[in-house]
């Protein structure tokens, strides 16, 4: 298996390097609050010497209901985006769900994810791809982890090749999800870097009717036994008060638990690499 190394900016990213952590928001609510949490994150980045990668979405345009909160729109987050970016020094990622964002939106992010129902895309995927940006994608619940192969040869036919795979849980039966380890080893055999998004694995999408649910407790859970199979980082959406957040509130990581929670995994990734 030829291992990939991704390379962004003065890091690399891969299934034997230290781990890199991908966290923000679900949604850009305001610039205050996404460079309020970008900072807060920043310094326990920074603390644990863990490479950081900040995340929030310009748009959730997969919400359950049609009067939930969608976001601030594509210019303003992008705006948004790139003053968090020039301001802490660090790199951005967004979601995108139309081909014609993807172009737009790579002249301010970095890395370039594909949304987990959207992931069979094609004309998604090929867009993304002709930007030259790394593209992470989020493999759907609806889909078997030997199944990603054939959306690396999409992106791969752009002549892309710097891919980002990420596990975000499986349906299983209605309104809930589980993790299968097994999934992770499987990406793993791909050689491109295998992330762990702790925080959509625990999500009960639909689970509260009008929105989704989840069970924030259990994301350190499984983030420790995703961690000690050995990836290369972790997705973890975080909030100051996610009780109060318009959007994935149930399954996002209250910003006060992260140092701790990151700590422990940082020890185990340690061990394994």
């Amino acid at each position: 298996m030829n291992l990939k190394k991704i390379k962004l900016n003065n890091f690399v990213i891969s299934n034997a390097e230290k781990l890199t952590l991908i966290a923000g928001p679900c949604v850009i609510e305001s610039k205050n609050h996404a460079l309020e949490h970008a900072e807060a994150i920043c310094k326990i980045a920074e603390k644990l010497s863990i490479n950081f990668i900040f995340k929030s979405s310009f748009d959730k345009a997969n919400r359950t209901s049609i009067t939930s909160i969608r976001g601030v729109g594509k210019k303003r987050g992008l705006e948004i985006l790139e003053e968090v970016k020039s301001r802490f020094s660090i790199s951005v990622t967004t979601d995108v769900h139309e081909p014609e964002q993807c172009e737009y939106v790579s002249k301010v992010i970095d890395i370039i994810q594909i949304p987990a129902f959207l992931c069979r895309q094609t004309d998604l995927l090929i867009a993304a791809g002709m930007t030259n940006k790394i593209i992470n994608i989020k493999k759907g619940q609806f889909l078997a982890p030997w199944d990603m192969k054939n959306i690396i040869n999409k992106i791969k036919s752009t002549g892309n090749k710097s891919i980002l795979l990420t596990e975000r849980g499986s349906c299983f039966g209605y309104n809930n999800l589980v993790v299968d380890m097994r999934s992770i080893a499987e990406m793993k055999k791909t050689g491109f870097p295998v992330i762990f998004d702790a925080t959509h694995s625990v999500q009960k999408p639909g689970g509260l009717g009008n929105s989704s649910g989840g069970d924030r407790e259990y994301v350190p859970v499984l983030a420790k036994a995703a961690t000690s199979i050995g990836i290369s980082g972790l997705f973890m959406e975080v909030h100051k008060n996610p009780d109060k957040a318009p959007s994935d509130g149930s399954n996002m990581l209250r910003i006060k638990d992260l140092e701790k929670v990151l700590l422990k995994l940082k020890l185990i990734d340690n061990v394994v690499k």
